[in-house]
């Protein structure tokens, strides 16, 4: 008997749905999308009601040969890729791309939330029609993305630096980042004191407590001089407690998992990327070996929901039951609400049974995926648990005119949080019960203090995501892609786990934000992401909203001055030029740096090392000269720093192209023959290997160091880093740790 033939995204997925199906239908994976705009020119007709036009993925000929080997052989089509707007385009360009061997075979579309074998067999025995309306603002997206890079990209290129990209999300992504910045940077703090005292009675035990009002009226005290003269007039004077109130208020749990949830959450607690975060999600909803049984964990990972079946929050309270005891239960069904903007395609982000708990699992995933799943199932085995209760103590203490004030929370009743205890309960201070109204009071010598307000913070991944999200810019699914791609075109560095616009992306915002505010801005950027699920629900039509976007993006491009805005983003020095000795030396920007070239070029093709110093005045940086010569030429060798770290060149370049790497003075452990070299990947991550690559395959992402270890004798340690610990070594072998 013909097997149907059923088409998913990726191999893993493929193979657990394949296990599920009793070899009654055959499995194959697309591995991704096939077809797409083509990728070295615009692809898109404009004089033909935009229509895109679409190529085969040249790497994918084996794949579709292989699809449509195997759907000749079948009687029916199932397309099973993911439940979204990509999903869904998948499907649709796979039913164009396999349209003779189809014939009049039946096209059925396959939904599944989990990939079980109970959501499988239903899905199969249920299908439904692709949603054209879902391709179609797919397309749109598509379609709209490809203007803004094909139209405005070059523009960056010819006024800023080759190779920068513009992106319709991306760019208002920036440009939160880098209007933070600028706050921060022209940010005034402003001088504040605070007054503080220990205060006891008899035995018990002292709490601090500030200075809140004076005479009734909220204390500002602004200058030192404000603040001693209210110590002075209430040192020594009787204190008492004026007010005292105990309130038992209770901690709901949090809502279940959705995309973006999910990414903060995972940010702030493991220190994952939010790429890094769905990579993983991606692989527990696809599907995990457990000692011979295939199984996706999760629910699907990209869902703006955070609604939960029945059947799982009732398996999520048997759980409970049973774990924790009948107690901690909540009385009823807790159920989340929407946000009117959610789409509800899918549940909120679950265990796909609860039941297979971590410390049932650890033994069957890796460290990172056993990190993300706990954390999902600890949030959604909270959800159905009782409230946390917390008691809340607050004091006034009336000192003469001056009133001061504390507060404290003491978790009276843990509830939730024995499930997921990454809730912050701020303690505050510990104030004895037996403190009551009326006490006269002790109090030590009174600390005044000197504070200044803080700028706002910067904005890690976390607080971008929910800002993303609050503003309505892009959608949970794009959120790795568009943090990605921001690093990867040195728009942003990390510090301390926070966003920091280089030059070149501060220089990329203040083009774009001063030529293209109209359709760079947020409530433009958060409207057009609501007209895109407007043609998904069927009420536009998508080649009207691009064609709108269109017309106000060419009217505007119409109106740059490429070569007045040139001037305006290349620096002028007073630097003469060492080579032509005519010209003036001037900053220019690449995407890997800045460097100084002759203002004559062409003529003159001087360039130069550049450097800030503490400053911000601009220095040239001589390459640095080595005690060699080149062997080719005999020209004096010298240190340069290119895309992928430092190597060694020869200072004649370009008539002399000699080249080596610096190495370590260590030769590789494994083939004891190529020199340990430094590099840098394509993102800029730093690792070390070997010289004699590809012929020895040695790689480490630490660092190398030629001592020998003390504990076992081996022949070099490795220096690392570790949160907390900052620099330390420790020896590969024995795994001993020295500072």
């Amino acid at each position: 008997m013909a097997k149907g033939l059923i088409i998913v995204e990726s191999p893993a997925k493929a193979k657990t749905i394949g296990k599920f199906l009793d070899n009654q239908f055959t499995v194959k994976a697309s591995m991704g999308h096939i077809r797409d705009l083509p990728a070295k020119d615009f692809g898109i007709n404009v004089d033909k009601n935009f229509e895109p036009r679409y190529v085969t993925d040249p790497k994918k000929a084996k794949i579709i040969r292989e699809l449509k080997e195997a759907l000749a052989k079948a009687p029916a089509l199932y397309l099973a890729s993911d439940h979204d707007r990509e999903g869904e385009a998948i499907a649709w360009h796979l039913v164009r791309s396999l349209e003779k061997e189809l014939g009049n075979k039946p096209v059925h579309r396959v939904l599944f939330n989990e990939i079980t074998a109970k959501a499988i067999q239903h899905a199969i025995q249920n299908p439904e029609q692709i949603d054209q309306a879902k391709v179609d603002a797919q397309q749109a997206r598509r379609v709209l993305d490809r203007i803004v890079g094909y139209r405005i990209s070059p523009l960056l290129w010819s006024i800023i630096a080759k190779d920068l990209s513009a992106g319709r999300v991306q760019s208002v992504a920036l440009r939160l980042i880098c209007e933070r910045e600028t706050e921060i940077r022209e940010f005034v703090p402003k001088e504040y004191w605070k007054l503080e005292a220990e205060f006891w009675r008899d035995e018990l035990p002292h709490f601090k407590a500030a200075l809140e009002k004076v005479n009734g009226k909220k204390a500002d005290l602004n200058t030192e001089a404000e603040a001693l003269q209210i110590l002075s007039s209430i040192q020594g004077k009787p204190a008492v407690l004026a007010d005292i109130k105990r309130v038992n208020r209770s901690l709901e749990p949090p809502p279940p998992f959705i995309t973006s949830t999910l990414q903060q959450e995972a940010s702030k607690i493991l220190n994952f990327p939010s790429s890094r975060t769905m990579s993983i999600a991606q692989q527990l909803y696809e599907g995990v070996d457990l000692g011979g049984e295939t199984v996706g964990l999760i629910s699907y990972m990209r869902t703006d929901s955070v609604r939960i079946s029945e059947e799982a929050n009732a398996r999520c309270r048997d759980l409970i039951k049973e774990r924790f005891g009948e107690s901690q239960l909540n009385g009823r069904i807790r159920s989340y609400k929407n946000k009117n903007s959610a789409q509800d395609a899918h549940e909120a982000i679950r265990p796909t049974d609860p039941f297979r708990t971590p410390e049932a699992l650890a033994k069957h995933l890796k460290p990172e995926q056993l990190k993300l799943y706990t954390l999902i199932w600890q949030r959604f085995i909270a959800t159905q648990m009782i409230a946390a209760t917390l008691r809340q103590t607050t004091v006034n203490v009336q000192l003469a005119e001056a009133t001061f004030s504390a507060s404290g929370n003491e978790v009276v009743e843990q509830g939730f949080i024995k499930a997921y205890p990454h809730v912050s309960v701020q303690t505050g201070e510990f104030i004895h019960p037996s403190y009551a109204q009326g006490d006269d009071l002790e109090y030590k010598d009174m600390a005044h203090s000197q504070h200044f307000t803080s700028p706002p913070s910067r904005f890690t991944e976390a607080s971008l995501i929910k800002e993303l999200e609050a503003k309505g810019i892009g959608r949970p699914s794009t959120y790795a892609t568009i943090i990605t791609t921001l690093k990867q075109r040195k728009y942003v560095e990390m510090e301390k786990k926070s966003f920091l616009p280089t030059t070149l992306g501060m220089d990329v915002n203040v083009f774009l934000v001063g030529k293209f505010d109209a359709v760079f801005n947020v409530r433009f950027t958060a409207e057009m992401e609501d007209k895109l699920d407007r043609i998904e629900e069927g009420k536009v039509v998508w080649q009207q909203l691009v064609r709108d976007y269109y017309e106000q993006l060419e009217k505007l491009i119409g109106q740059v001055d490429v070569k007045k805005e040139k001037t305006s983003f290349i620096v002028e020095t007073e630097i003469v030029c060492d080579a032509c000795q005519e010209g003036r030396m001037v900053l220019r920007r690449t995407r890997n740096g800045e460097f100084l070239a002759c203002n004559r070029y062409p003529q003159c093709k001087n360039k130069k090392n550049v450097a800030h110093d503490e400053k911000g005045e601009i220095k040239v940086v001589e390459p640095q000269k080595m005690d060699e010569k080149c062997p080719q030429c005999g020209k004096d060798l010298i240190l340069r720093r290119g895309r992928f770290g430092e190597f060694i060149a020869c200072s004649a370049y370009p008539k002399c192209k000699y080249t080596r790497p610096v190495t370590l003075s260590m030769k590789c452990p494994k083939c004891h023959e190529g020199d340990i070299v430094p590099r840098r990947n394509k993102k800029g991550m730093p690792f070390h290997s070997c010289s004699r690559y590809p012929q020895c395959d040695w790689i480490t992402n630490d660092t190398p160091v030629p001592t020998v270890c003390p504990q076992c004798g081996h022949e070099y340690l490795f220096e690392s880093y570790k949160r907390g610990q900052g620099k330390y070594k420790f020896c590969p072998r024995c795994k001993a740790e020295m500072g």
